[in-house]
């Protein structure tokens, strides 16, 4: 191809790449994500309430999720589990691995916030006749949360791009649809290049809702003080 024709190709294939960005990457990260938050925060409540059994439990867990990689997961999931007679999709495949990997890595994030909140603060609950799960949800977890917000959300900006990884197991998220465009068109380097381009974007609109987001919560802390 010529100069003007991979232009060309590149400007064609714009929508065709962004367009399964909107429809897969985005719901995989954001259902993901979700899921992905609420084991993170069971898990970090029961570390920071060391309770012994499910405390192990719950370290092991950590321990082997953050001690395989990503992708070695989702092929367990996809292609190992049918052989043993349970059978998934693709994108079911992908929601349910991010969320426990994502879960473990994001559990040390708010276990380490909890622990920052000053054992003061129970004693202060419990003095006005809250029940620990009062005082988890109306003193402790809020002020965790806005230690582990900017953590967290670097955490959501990985996983945008972790996401590229479900391509392996078929869905057809943004770079699974550069492998089919560069593989009919040998450019490769172009396809790629631009659904990085696109991956950046992404990341950058997050970049700058995190910043905003960091703003307001110190807003809000200042305002509280």
């Amino acid at each position: 191809m010529t100069t003007a024709e991979i232009w060309q190709l590149v400007v064609d294939s714009f929508w065709k790449l962004l367009l399964p960005g909107l429809q897969m990457t985005v719901p995989l990260t954001v259902i993901a994500f979700f899921f992905a938050m609420i084991i993170a925060v069971v898990v970090a409540m029961i570390q920071y309430a060391n309770i012994p059994v499910l405390k192990q439990i719950a370290r092991f867990y950590i321990w082997v999720i953050r001690g395989t990689p990503l992708l070695v997961q989702l092929y367990v999931v996809f292609f190992g589990l049918p052989s043993v007679g349970v059978k998934i999709s693709g994108f079911h495949a992908a929601v349910l691995v991010f969320s426990i990997n994502e879960g473990a890595y994001c559990a040390e994030t708010m276990r380490a916030a909890l622990e920052s909140v000053s054992s003061g603060q129970l004693e202060a609950g419990y003095c006005v006749g809250m029940n620990y799960l009062q005082i988890m949800w109306h003193i402790v977890l809020p002020q965790a949360f806005r230690t582990a917000f900017p953590p967290l959300f670097n955490s959501l900006i990985g996983m945008v791009k972790d996401t590229s990884l479900a391509s392996n197991i078929t869905v057809a998220e943004m770079f699974f649809a550069a492998q089919r465009i560069a593989g009919r068109t040998y450019q490769f380097m172009a396809m790629y290049l631009e659904v990085a381009v696109i991956y950046l974007i992404f990341s950058t609109v997050l970049t700058w809702v995190q910043r905003i987001g960091e703003k307001r919560l110190n807003a809000y802390g200042g305002n509280r003080g």
